[in-house]
């Protein structure tokens, strides 16, 4: 028997939104939380249906989701203006969230409070970014910066800027990072040579390169951790 597309003719528990109240947010699938969000389906598939194909499209990976654009999201049938709008506000929100606790980490001790840092920042994002953070004698945070911006495969960097914000803020170390859209964390020949680069300019201002982590969705590479520093 074909499953009704109406959410309101399946049985309460298996809606969405009572299914949330009477069980809990943890007991919804991606999909059912989705659907939540996209509130209606169409004729032919129901706000369920559709929230599975849209995940389908993306892996069912959140991360993958979360690149899409408003119009990206509008090219699938069901989803107009105001529904796509609500979901990547709300992917958006969740972004927000990880980043703040992240920001709650003030200081970093490992790759990994590096990696929990930018993560929050950079793993969603469609285009490459150069950041750097700003370390005092205890290696807590001073400051954050956005060095540069660039496409799909590369962004320029200017040791210049990088080194004169840090004397600037009386930096005692530095953490570099920036992403790879492809999802391949592993760091290409220019990566090696500008990371390199920054560490001997760095020891001659007595400023310490910490590491260079490579943040490619949920994956990384942490030069300190692979002894490249």
């Amino acid at each position: 028997m074909e499953e009704p597309k109406n959410i309101k003719s399946w049985s309460e528990s298996d809606r969405p939104r009572e299914k949330l109240l009477e069980k809990g947010k943890e007991a919804l699938t991606d999909s059912e939380l989705l659907a939540i969000l996209i509130r209606s389906g169409t004729r032919q598939e129901s706000a369920v249906d559709l929230a599975k194909r849209i995940l389908k499209n993306t892996h069912n990976e959140l991360s993958e989701l979360s690149k899409l654009s408003v119009k990206d999201m509008m090219k699938y049938k069901g989803m107009g203006k105001v529904k796509s709008i609500t979901i990547v506000a709300a992917l958006e929100l969740g972004r927000r969230r990880a980043q703040a606790q992240a920001l709650e980490r003030q200081k970093i001790t490992s790759s990994k409070d590096a990696v929990a840092y930018f993560k929050a920042l950079l793993a969603d994002l469609p285009h490459e970014e150069f950041r750097i953070l700003l370390l005092d004698r205890a290696n807590q945070i001073i400051k954050s910066e956005n060095i540069s911006k660039g496409g799909v495969s590369g962004t320029v960097v200017d040791a210049r800027i990088i080194f004169k914000s840090a004397i600037e803020n009386l930096a005692s170390g530095i953490i570099l990072c920036h992403n790879h859209p492809s999802g391949n964390p592993k760091p290409s020949q220019a990566d090696v040579n500008l990371t390199s680069k920054l560490s001997q300019a760095g020891k001659l201002l007595e400023i310490n390169i910490l590491d260079h982590v490579i943040i490619a969705g949920d994956d990384y590479y942490s030069f300190a951790d692979e002894g490249q520093l």
